[in-house]
């Protein structure tokens, strides 16, 4: 029974369905649920953009053959096209399928302000727009914006730069380690109070839209992991293939 309490799982579905009665039973706690929900949010996107930095330059650093790295990194990323077109064509297959926004009516009428703003942005958007965007004029401001491509892009440059400092970079290698490990920790200690974050946004859902939203709700929760078993099946099993195959040199099993 206490391994049970103590599953983080287990919290989270908890968490939801007090969450749902809390919505339910006292409507006027939606906006401090709302806080507790954008506050839960704002830990977890604090966290990602270091993590992804310090993981990809621990990565790109660890690599002795930097020419096996080029090779291996262009077919990687000419499948990772691939793989998300796959996934792109998944999803959209899933949701015009089980159209998990049908029914779902907003008590709150759109900003058609706002969708205009968005509207206009995506039309005016070029290839060549997103390519220069990838660049960052200021690495501190990608940070600050959560610009995960920039942070990329900077990221595999200092990797690649760390690469070839040879001895001079292992004592910069040894900080990023631990600081990796820091701050997957602190991701750790975040994932604790999921439950938390749970219960605010599925209160402040209910107090806001009603308990009707709970089949529109439920209806997305089927499509996500219907999505996700049929992106694990046909895309990331034969990605994971391809990867292990190319850096550990296996034969071929398909």
């Amino acid at each position: 029974m206490k391994k049970l309490l103590t599953n983080l799982n287990f919290q989270v579905i908890t968490g939801i369905v007090l969450g749902i009665v809390a919505g339910f039973l006292f409507p006027s706690f939606g906006p401090t649920a709302k806080t507790i929900s954008q506050t839960f949010i704002s830990l977890i996107t604090m966290l990602i953009a270091p993590i992804i930095f310090l993981t990809i330059v621990l990565g790109i650093a660890g690599m002795s053959d930097m020419k096996k790295v080029g090779r291996v990194g262009g077919k990687a990323l000419l499948y990772f096209e691939i793989v998300s077109t796959c996934a792109l064509v998944i999803g959209m297959i899933v949701a015009n399928i089980l159209r998990p926004g049908d029914g779902f009516v907003s008590k709150i009428a759109a900003d058609s302000s706002k969708l205009a703003v968005y509207q206009k942005a995506a039309a005016d958007m070029h290839w060549m727009d997103f390519i220069t965007h990838i660049v960052p004029p200021n690495i501190f401001e990608a940070f600050a914006k959560g610009d995960i491509l920039q942070i990329l892009f900077f990221a595999i440059l200092f990797g690649f730069a760390l690469s070839h400092l040879g001895e001079t970079g292992e004592a910069v290698i040894g900080l990023f380690e631990k600081l990796s490990k820091v701050f997957f920790r602190i991701m750790h200690m975040v994932m604790r109070v999921a439950p938390i974050g749970a219960f605010g946004g599925m209160a402040y859902t209910i107090s806001t839209f009603g308990l009707s939203t709970l089949k529109p709700l439920g209806i997305l929760m089927v499509s996500v992991y219907l999505t996700s078993i049929f992106f694990h099946l046909w895309c990331i099993k034969p990605y994971l293939l391809f990867v292990q195959i190319q850096l550990m040199e296996i034969p071929c099993l398909y």
